[in-house]
């Protein structure tokens, strides 16, 4: 993935979007990726609760440091980075438009004039971007379950049959509980327009953006996760920051820079094959999601969700809770847990990439699918024997390219935005965007490809010693 990110990647100014006389009310927080951060005093009295101190005991990567023994960092400091991110991202635009509004004053002939730039700064301020102190000061309230993503897409599935809850549902219901469990004094209607992404779309397109996938979470859970994980990163996002401009209601980016935006969706995939769905990290997320459901009618612990006043207590000491209580109604959670940590771990078979001209029909394959490709003799596989896990990895876009999704602009010059098509793209980039990649614990594994594709699509024959392992 190339050179290795090194000692902080922090601005030149690590306090750019704070001024002096905020520097006396805030707090700096020395960060492992962006070196000083400081935190303002509205933000303190929210980072400074029960509820978002919990995060510190949320890991970032979930079961992760199981493989990666440095992938322990937490959802606390990603967030952290994330709010700074966001801070420095709004400054950035904010002077990129002050400038923009300022050569515009001096192509009026109005050149030297101190009337003519406290009109613009005040344009800025009030109808051009509309970014007022509170969008300056906004923090990213994780709402994640125990063990991160696990929680939302392995274990309620599980438990909760068509639930609809979310993460971000719940980090908006975090806000109103905390103002109200701490009587911070903020205005109703400001905490409404934070949480609604119809206002000024482009602002929530800074900390999420469904769009066209470009954010500050992304900018940072990729250089953290990297370092923790001993990976190379060559992806760059301060060069982004620092083009980045608004235009209509759209964010847009230097088209020169195209490339480096290329690197952040390839590093985005990388991590995920890499790391996020490596087989054991994947058997050990199976192995804990069925320990969490088998306490689950024990513990009530999907009861929780559904209140934030409960919510919050849950994180992943839920392990340690379980695997240390002497309840009869706990031991097969607590079995489940030891082979864990004995490195018992389910046998991963094998897996493939589904060939590319099947990708567009493709069905997400079953246990069922593998056990009915069984070979006759032999003991015979249930489907409860076999786990499939059906991994799609792409660039955001799925199947398509996620550069026609972003608009760009020439120069700063022009006014003009465009987004750049396939054609008009170095050619040593792929063409193909997305990978679905089917693991399988099971030795029917390779007569299932067999029978779907015509061939075996996997990298490496099923070694015999896992054929063999009951």
């Amino acid at each position: 993935m190339g050179a290795y990110c090194d000692g902080e990647v922090s601005f030149s100014s690590n306090y750019s979007f704070v001024s002096s006389q905020d520097l006396r009310s805030s707090k700096h927080v020395h960060d492992n990726v962006h070196g000083n951060i400081y935190l303002d005093s509205l933000s303190l009295k929210f980072i400074d609760t029960e509820q978002f101190q919990r995060l510190r005991d949320l890991k970032q990567l979930g079961m992760a440091h199981m493989v990666y023994p440095g992938a322990v960092h937490s959802r606390f400091e990603h967030c952290l980075g994330v709010y700074w991110l966001a801070g420095e991202a709004v400054h950035k635009l904010k002077t990129q438009q002050v400038r923009d509004l300022h050569e515009n004053v001096h192509s009026n002939s109005i050149k030297g004039s101190y009337w003519g730039l406290l009109r613009t700064l005040c344009l800025l301020q009030g109808s051009e971007l509309g970014i007022d102190g509170f969008d300056m000061q906004t923090v990213k309230l994780a709402g994640h379950g125990p063990f991160s993503h696990l929680f939302e897409r392995e274990f309620l599935p599980k438990v909760l049959k068509a639930s609809e809850w979310s993460h971000e549902q719940m980090s908006v219901e975090m806000v109103d509980h905390i103002v109200d469990e701490h009587h911070i004094d903020i205005d109703a209607e400001t905490v409404k327009r934070a949480k609604s992404s119809r206002e000024k779309r482009f602002l929530y397109d800074i900390v999420a953006n469904g769009r066209n996938g470009i954010d500050v979470d992304k900018f940072d859970y990729i250089v953290r996760d990297c370092r923790a994980c001993g990976l190379g990163c060559n992806f760059q996002f301060q060069r982004l920051m620092e083009s980045m401009r608004v235009m209509g209601d759209d964010i847009c980016y230097r088209d020169k820079d195209y490339l480096t935006i290329h690197k952040l969706f390839a590093t985005r995939a990388d991590l995920h094959r890499t790391v996020y769905t490596h087989a054991k990290v994947k058997a050990i997320e199976l192995m804990l999601v069925d320990a969490l459901v088998s306490a689950n009618d024990y513990l009530q612990i999907a009861s929780h969700i559904h209140d934030p006043a409960q919510y919050w207590k849950l994180d992943d000491t839920i392990i340690k809770s379980i695997e240390t209580a002497p309840d009869q109604e706990l031991k097969e959670s607590r079995d489940l847990i030891l082979r864990i940590r004995r490195r018992d771990l389910y046998q991963f078979c094998n897996e493939y990439a589904v060939p590319k001209d099947k990708l567009e029909n493709f069905k997400k394959v079953t246990a069922q699918d593998i056990v009915c490709s069984q070979k006759n003799g032999g003991v015979a596989l249930r489907e409860e024997d076999v786990v499939v896990t059906n991994v799609r990895i792409d660039l955001t876009r799925g199947r398509h390219n996620p550069l026609e999704s972003i608009k760009f602009f020439q120069d700063y010059d022009s006014e003009e935005k465009f987004s750049i098509t396939d054609d008009r793209i170095s050619h040593l980039l792929p063409t193909s965007y997305q990978d679905m990649i089917v693991g399988v614990v099971s030795d029917a594994f390779e007569n299932f490809q067999l029978k779907t594709y015509g061939i075996k699509a996997q990298v490496h024959a099923t070694p015999e010693k896992k054929k063999r392992r009951p």
